[in-house]
């Protein structure tokens, strides 16, 4: 081991600590760790473009353009509103109603934009019905996680993950949707049953809510057909991914520019809606993962895990889905998979692995679902319990994972089994 080699990992490790910490912002965290990796010579500038992956920039730069603009016209609340009435106000069927809506947003959308859209409605429902909000919360975060690892679109991980891997959309869908349906009908059921003493309503409450009408949050029909149209043919060609032959950054972009073509907004008003810390958030880790592997860390460390399971396919696989699931409980799943990939890769070269693909799904579900394990393991608990905190109610680190880290383990044995019986 060099200098270098320890320098580019004790960079690393401090740069990891403090985003778990979360004392400083860490979109900031990230970007000056980079810079430091820069300035120390264990990376070189060129280089360090070379290593930032532009398919899972472009992709997310594509459907959070398509998602802000889709945002304005009030689809979503319509939705969560509709599914109210429909469940004649009746708080338990809201909450499968909700959930599924927060997991089908999250698999086509992504996590983040499910929980910003469907939770402050879940709040207004919940106010009307007279009722604790928590339980809806804590379903909708874990089925959002859940409905995120059934697409390459969903999570970031699985974004992040595609190109690397060469997965194409559909055989995300094929792989990781039926698993994911599973898990998410499962854990709705058990959730049901835990909260079935919560979710009791007055019967002139749960009529009052079926009298509101839907109707009235569209608010811009026309750009709601634009949106329909161009997000339609965006998921359209993420499932031609394989037959047109074009990246899925590509594609996203294409639907972008093409909706903000229709809408005819102003670039300044449209950028507005990318998430640009995430996206250089995203850049800093790049090219921290980058100076790990320039300088042979992630090449040592590959080496040390093809020594302890021996090459052998199925173990490998089965280490990698509940590390990355126990890793993802306790920090963010973003950064673990930005250090997965290239570990994969190396694990791939070194170990004759001609097939790839079981080691990737099994960190795709570990990491997913491993997000559902703790209030910090995913970015879109972390923003719900800044949301319920702002309402005056409380989501306890401890409270929540007393719930759902039992449910993310059940998760991980059911995905497990899955693995083995389908996919090794």
């Amino acid at each position: 081991m060099d200098n270098k080699f320890i320098l580019s990992s004790i960079i690393f490790i401090l740069t990891y600590a403090l985003i778990v910490s979360e004392k400083i912002n860490r979109t900031v965290v990230a970007l000056a760790g980079a810079v430091v990796v820069l300035f120390a010579g264990l990376v070189t500038q060129d280089k360090a473009v070379e290593y930032i992956d532009w398919n899972t920039i472009g992709l997310l730069v594509g459907m959070m353009i398509i998602v802000g603009i889709t945002r304005r016209t009030g689809v979503f609340e319509y939705l969560a509103l509709k599914s109210a009435i429909k469940a004649k106000g009746d708080p338990m069927t809201i909450l499968i109603f909700l959930s599924v809506i927060t997991a089908v947003a999250s698999a086509f959308l992504d996590n983040v934009t499910a929980v910003l859209l469907v939770v402050p409605v879940t709040f207004s429902i919940c106010k009307e019905l007279q009722i604790n909000p928590i339980p809806f919360i804590i379903t909708e975060i874990l089925a959002c996680n859940i409905g995120g690892t059934a697409t390459l679109i969903g999570d970031p991980p699985n974004i992040m993950i595609s190109g690397p891997a060469g997965i194409s959309f559909m055989e995300f869908i094929y792989n990781l949707g039926p698993i994911a349906v599973v898990v998410f009908i499962v854990t709705v059921a058990i959730l049901r049953i835990i909260y079935r003493k919560d979710l009791q309503a007055d019967h002139e409450l749960m009529e009052k809510i079926t009298q509101l009408n839907p109707a009235e949050q569209i608010k811009d029909k026309k750009l709601l057909t634009k949106c329909l149209w161009a997000l339609g043919l965006t998921i359209l060609g993420f499932g031609l991914h394989a037959l047109i032959h074009l990246p899925t950054a590509t594609i996203a972009l294409g639907g972008a520019v093409l909706l903000m073509l229709m809408t005819r907004e102003e670039p300044e008003h449209v950028l507005e809606s990318v998430e640009w810390p995430t996206i250089f958030f995203f850049v800093g880790l790049f090219v921290l993962v980058g100076a790990l592997e320039e300088n042979g860390v992630i090449h040592w460390v590959a080496e040390s895990a093809l020594h302890l399971t021996g090459g052998e396919i199925v173990t490998t696989g089965l280490l990698i889905l509940w590390l990355s699931a126990l890793a993802s409980t306790f920090v963010d799943n973003i950064p673990f998979v930005a250090t997965m990939i290239p570990l994969l890769l190396q694990m791939g070269q070194m170990g004759g692995i001609a097939d790839l693909n079981p080691l990737w799904w099994s960190l795709a579900l570990g990491a997913c679902l491993g997000g559902n394990g703790s209030l910090v393991g995913a970015a879109a608990n972390v923003i719900v319990a800044g949301m319920v905190e702002k309402r005056g109610y409380h989501l306890g680190f401890l409270s929540f994972m007393k719930i759902a880290f039992p449910l993310m383990l059940l998760s991980i044995i059911m995905a497990t089994v899955y693995l083995l019986l389908f996919i090794y």
